[in-house]
């Protein structure tokens, strides 16, 4: 009864926000009320909603400051130099600029932590995408497969950490077979680049134009939006406002500050060096609230989700029968079991609700059929491009707030590409070895 109820949610859920019939906020907070409701869980109900706001507060605070941090450096023009420096390179062609953000992105994701990588990708690149009339979904697309890969399969990202800590693994056992399958998702991720960036050459072609441009009868629409904005540029400061960045970046990654704290401090110190007049920092906090406060709404939504669907056991169940109903006659190729299902299961759950719930039950359970726990481990990081499209992921809601896109609008463009990255380096895996198909 609780699986058949945990996925009758999942699949309403997902219905309502690709259909557009709800809006991600509602549907989050809505649809897991009225199955726990009709669970016979509404005593309950308060608690695991609060226990699910109580995770996802920390993610919250972290991405408004981090918005309002990046924005702030933004409107001051921090990355004008190296969007003019890129379209001397590039020219124009968004080919070109599609395959360079995966360059950058990949490079950028190499240290394990998606917010920062968008953070920097898309803050750097999206006045380009803009200025060149192209589409930012393309962006958004690229920034997250990139995450997907350098982060889900690296033993310093987030799944791989987990998988190996669940399962109690040593990393470079983990990672060294995996090696190519990384390298034939990198190729995936640049292949979808060139795709996309074809599709947008097509639609708008090669455009000359430089940065900054008087001349708004060559740019695009979109650009005169940023022409506007000269007034708030403070070039005099980009180091000051350079060194800042770095600093934060640093700090970031070496883990001295809370992050949430750390972005907070950031933002107040770039609104007061590049705005001391107080009428416009209003004025700049004001213009980047909408976006802010449409992620953060959204966490603490998928906060209400999340507490509801662990606290009333759905996850465990689903889990259970899954291993269940899986026939003795797969048991021999039970690895690629694991890597496809790992594509719905982690885009439904967090990734520490999967890899420390779920992923023992798999283990165990591969074990009855021979399979060692390496192979699960590895195959269970193969649906990361998927993960990332959830609405539990953060780092993917700072995503759509920074390209001012709706979450169902990026699923919708981006699950295609998602779904074919997983498979690629599903099929990579097989391929060379990182597991094997038969026993």
């Amino acid at each position: 009864m609780i699986t058949f109820l945990g996925i009758s949610m999942v699949v309403v859920f997902t219905y309502l926000i690709m259909a557009k019939r709800l809006s991600p906020v509602t549907a989050l907070v809505v649809v897991p009320i009225g199955f726990g409701l009709v669970g016979g869980f509404g005593s309950k109900l308060g608690d695991m909603m609060q226990e699910g706001l109580k995770v996802v507060a920390p993610s919250a605070a972290l991405l408004l400051f981090a918005i309002l941090f990046f924005g702030i450096l933004i409107d001051a023009g921090l990355f004008d130099p190296l969007i003019k420096q890129m379209l001397r390179l590039v020219k124009g062609d968004p080919v070109k600029i599609a395959i360079g953000t995966a360059i950058i992105a990949m490079t950028v994701a190499l240290d394990g932590d998606g917010t920062t990588t968008h953070m920097i990708t898309i803050s750097a690149l999206l006045p380009l995408y803009l200025r060149l009339g192209m589409n930012p979904l393309v962006l958004g697309t690229i920034s997250m497969l990139s995450v997907s890969i350098m982060s889900g399969m690296t033993p310093w990202g987030g799944p791989a950490t987990r998988a190996i800590a669940s399962l109690g693994l040593d990393a470079n056992e983990f990672f060294i077979p995996l090696l190519p399958t990384l390298f034939a998702g990198m190729g995936s991720i640049l292949f979808t680049a060139y795709f996309l960036g074809k599709k947008e050459r097509k639609k708008i072609g090669i455009i000359s134009v430089e940065f900054p441009s008087r001349n708004f009868s060559a740019i695009p629409e979109a650009a005169i939006a940023l022409e506007m904005t000269e007034n708030f540029k403070r070039p005099k400061l980009i180091w000051i406002n350079f060194l800042l960045t770095l600093v934060v970046m640093v700090v970031l990654v070496m883990g001295i500050l809370p992050a949430p704290v750390l972005f907070l401090i950031g933002f107040v110190l770039a609104s007061t060096i590049n705005y001391p007049n107080l009428k416009q920092q209003k004025d700049r906090i004001i213009s980047h609230a909408g976006n802010a406060l449409t992620v953060v709404t959204l966490v603490f939504a998928a906060g209400i989700f999340t507490g509801i669907f662990s606290g009333t056991k759905m996850v465990d169940a689903i889990a259970h029968s899954l291993v269940s109903i899986i026939p003795a006659s797969v048991g021999s190729y039970f690895p690629v079991v694991v890597a496809l299902t790992s594509m719905p299961f982690t885009f439904v759950l967090s990734n520490d609700a999967y890899y420390f719930g779920v992923l023992p039950i798999l283990a165990e359970a591969a074990s009855a059929y021979g399979v060692d726990p390496l192979e699960v481990a590895r195959a269970s990081v193969l649906g990361q491009p998927v993960h990332f499209l959830s609405p539990l992921v953060a780092s993917t809601l700072l995503l759509i707030g920074m390209i001012n896109t709706d979450l169902g609008e990026f699923q919708k463009y981006a699950f295609k590409w998602a779904v074919i990255c997983s498979l690629v380096v599903t099929i990579a895996a097989i391929l060379t070895g990182a597991f094997t198909l038969f026993k």
